[in-house]
């Protein structure tokens, strides 16, 4: 139990940081653009932060809508579905978490995540899929992965790697497609081709490195909400059978945007790849095997 109170206070700490990242590498990219239109003063650089960090504080403070948007997912009331909501309430009790919204999303695919900017603010949300297959100890286990990502803040950061990925995407791709058909301001910056090359490898660049950086986040934080998930429910056993039948299912929710796949319990794009180095999750054998000994 120390050992999951050190990583999340841990996993606290980086918060800071990734979110600084995230904000400066926004910051790059309308740098970028600026310097591709032409507009090289100094006096720029304070209006680029502030609209990175307009940016950024946009996706904090409206990380559940935004998602809630982005995937379809309609929020339920207890009457809708009491069973489920009682099966949270439990895991909100053993987390010593304040009770989230729940929300379903009409999709056949197996699967759920959670967003919001804190716990007071969470949501969580389930596939009818997931739903329909899976017992009353793998919708523990799933519950508690997900509250884990609520307690543990990745909520937060998987909301604002999203949605300034997304931002970064936008921004390069506009970039671009001036690029492509001449539309630069080459005589506005003087003709300076260091500058112009610069502009357009960090239109190319700047989504690469923000879906590693959003890769590599989800990846660690995965694994930590398995075992914080354990620590809750006592019970390794309902989240192993849980990702076991996610693993047997071969289908994908129909919302597998690439800004919101990491938030997914699984990614509806790790199945398409090869690569873990993009992957935004563990493999699925991995988090088993772990489970599995954890139940001995």
């Amino acid at each position: 139990m120390s050992d999951f109170r050190d990583l999340q206070r841990s996993n606290r700490n980086k918060t800071i940081i990734l979110l600084g990242l995230m904000g400066s590498l926004t910051a790059f990219v309308f740098y970028a653009v600026a310097l591709w239109l032409g507009y090289t003063s100094v006096g720029l650089i304070p209006i680029v932060i502030g609209m990175s960090l307009i940016g950024v504080w946009g996706s904090y403070y409206s990380s559940d809508k935004i998602v809630l948007a982005m995937t379809g997912a309609k929020l339920i009331d207890h009457d809708s579905a009491p069973q489920l909501f009682n099966l949270v309430q439990e895991i909100t009790i053993a987390a010593g978490l304040p009770m989230p919204k729940v929300a379903i999303v009409e999709d056949s695919a197996p699967n759920a995540f959670a967003t919001g900017r804190d716990p007071e603010h969470a949501v969580i949300a389930f596939t009818s899929g997931i739903l329909a297959v899976m017992d009353r100890d793998q919708l523990q286990g799933v519950a508690a992965h997900e509250l884990a990502h609520v307690a543990n803040r990745d909520t937060l950061v998987s909301a604002v790697a999203a949605t300034t990925a997304g931002a970064i995407a936008l921004l390069s791709d506009f970039v671009l497609r001036i690029t492509m058909f001449g539309g630069n301001r080459r005589d506005n910056n003087g003709g300076n081709p260091v500058a112009l090359i610069a502009a357009l490898i960090a239109a190319i660049l700047a989504p690469v490195a923000a879906l590693l950086l959003k890769a590599a986040i989800s990846r660690k934080r995965e694994a930590l909400a398995d075992a914080t998930a354990v620590s809750y429910t006592r019970n390794p056993t309902g989240l192993r059978r849980a990702l076991e039948t996610l693993a047997l299912d071969s289908t994908v929710v129909k919302q597998r945007s690439n800004a919101v796949a990491h938030m997914w319990i699984e990614s509806p794009l790790d199945k398409s790849t090869t690569s873990q180095l993009f992957a935004t999750h563990p493999t699925l054998a991995s988090r088993i095997a772990t489970l599995r000994a954890l139940e001995t």
